[in-house]
């Protein structure tokens, strides 16, 4: 049986690390992304995490093959505010060719909050009791937003259960609430002209003076030979879309629209 769940999690900051670093700081993504999520929920549901270089994780391998989806939420159209903070370690276990004393610059996500939905076998073990974790506001360990300084929280009141369809055509074009993958469309380039060319987005509504569109590279999951991420090209937008060009895409108590990976 399966149950497809949301809940709203919070935290006063946040860090999605990327792997490559600018001029000595290290950037994070703006959009909590598949892996980051696997591994809240796997603090949530009480599995391990890295022990080992070249060895994924317990919570990836048993649960990367959970459908996810996420909405921002307090965002201004998809971008959380953002700061830069700068770390100075002088306790002298630094390394020695920084003299004992290492600065660590950050970019650093403030106030990010993401509806989170999950499609959940609730006759799997580990996911039933993951199930029940969120839905009573417990967790085995303590989940972080990318760095164990930034915990987060979620309140059981805000959890939500839905009936749901997965669904392959929709008649009329539809306004997603979650960040979508575009793995489908052609759109290639971010101007205007071409995006309006693509029949993805209802052209009527692309025109609007209140229209947004938020565009970022991010991980889907781990190449399993090389221990990289592999990743997508996602949206998010309040122009209505052609949702047929898109793949995944779950109706919510027949009226909500998202994509799920």
């Amino acid at each position: 049986m399966k149950k497809l769940i949301s809940f709203r999690i919070k935290a006063d900051k946040g860090l999605l690390k990327k792997p490559d670093i600018n001029d000595g700081m290290y950037l994070t993504y703006n959009m909590l992304h598949k892996p980051a999520i696997l591994g809240i929920l796997g603090a949530i549901a009480g599995l391990e995490g890295y022990k080992k270089n070249q060895e994924l994780p317990e919570y990836y391998k048993v649960l990367r093959d959970v459908p996810i989806g996420v909405r921002p939420l307090g965002d201004e159209k998809g971008n959380f505010q953002k700061t830069i903070i700068t770390y100075n370690n002088t306790t002298g276990f630094a390394s020695e060719e920084a003299g004992g004393n290492l600065m660590v610059t950050e970019q650093t996500l403030i106030k990010p909050s993401y509806e989170v939905f999950v499609l959940l076998d609730i006759d799997d073990e580990i996911q039933k009791k993951l199930y029940s974790n969120i839905l009573n506001q417990e967790a085995e360990y303590l989940p972080y937003l990318g760095k164990n300084d930034y915990s987060l929280w979620w309140d059981k009141s805000e959890v939500n259960d839905y009936s749901w369809q997965k669904i392959s055509a929709q008649e009329t074009a539809v306004r997603l609430q979650s960040i979508f993958n575009k793995r489908k469309n052609t759109v290639r380039e971010m101007e205007e002209e071409e995006m309006i060319s693509d029949d993805l987005f209802d052209t009527t509504d692309l025109l609007q003076p209140d229209s947004f569109y938020y565009f970022e590279h991010l991980p889907l999951g781990f190449n399993e030979k090389l221990y990289q991420y592999e990743y997508g090209d996602f949206s998010y937008t309040n122009v209505k879309l052609n949702v047929s060009k898109l793949s995944n895409i779950y109706c919510l108590n027949n009226e909500l629209f998202i994509q799920m990976n």
